[in-house]
């Protein structure tokens, strides 16, 4: 996948030693990799600790390992910044967790490796956020169930379709390869999983309709 020409401006200056050049490269990102990152936290450790901590320690890490990764780009540049911030926020679950991390059963195998999935609570939250008034209380509440229903209905590779697709704003292409699909698949997956969530939430049109656009 062809990177932004901004995009590639910036990563040609970073390898030829340009620091600021990387630093602005973070930034282009931060708010992906900011909505990536409270989708895919455990609850629990909300209040504990800050996730613009993960962020700090990507940007450390990505810092530390850019000249390999320059030298050898086997990803685009924000998938693998991306695999960087996923690989420190697993470090947080496992520093404030340890045995109580989720079963790797209810997780999605992304990059080869176990990454906590986006709970559906998480998702729900944040499509009712643009859905529906935050001042309709009771409505909230019993459309929020019923979105999490519909998502822990469904099967968890589709759910992780959605969650890219329309939370992450990823590309189809870019689906594909975080989870090792053919564009084809990942495709006939997107679809075929709104539709399903549609269907579920048919008793609610406008929520059903809005999802369409998110």
């Amino acid at each position: 996948m062809t990177e932004p020409i901004e995009t590639e401006r910036l990563l040609a200056l970073a390898a030829s030693g340009d620091l600021p050049a990387l630093a602005q490269l973070f930034e282009r990102y931060r708010g992906r990799l900011e909505q990536m990152v409270y989708l895919r936290l455990d609850r629990r450790l909300r209040g504990r600790f800050d996730p613009a901590d993960v962020l700090q320690e990507a940007y450390l890490e990505m810092t530390r390992r850019f000249p390999e990764y320059a030298a050898d780009p086997a990803l685009p540049f924000y998938l693998w910044l991306r695999t960087l911030t996923g690989q420190k926020m697993i470090d947080q679950h496992r520093r404030h967790l340890g045995a109580k991390m989720r079963d790797v059963g209810m997780e999605v195998s992304l990059h080869r490796g176990e990454w906590p999935h986006a709970s559906s609570a998480s998702l729900a939250e944040m499509l009712l956020g643009r859905l529906t008034p935050a001042s309709r209380a009771a409505i909230r509440a019993e459309t929020r169930r019923r979105v999490q229903e519909a998502l822990n209905s469904m099967a968890p590779i589709d759910r992780e379709v959605l969650v890219l697709r329309h939370f992450e704003m990823l590309s189809n292409e870019e689906t594909a390869r975080v989870l090792g699909l053919k564009t084809s698949a990942a495709s006939n997956r997107h679809l075929r999983a709104l539709k399903r969530l549609k269907e579920i939430l048919a008793e609610s049109p406008s929520l059903a309709e809005g999802f369409g656009g998110v």
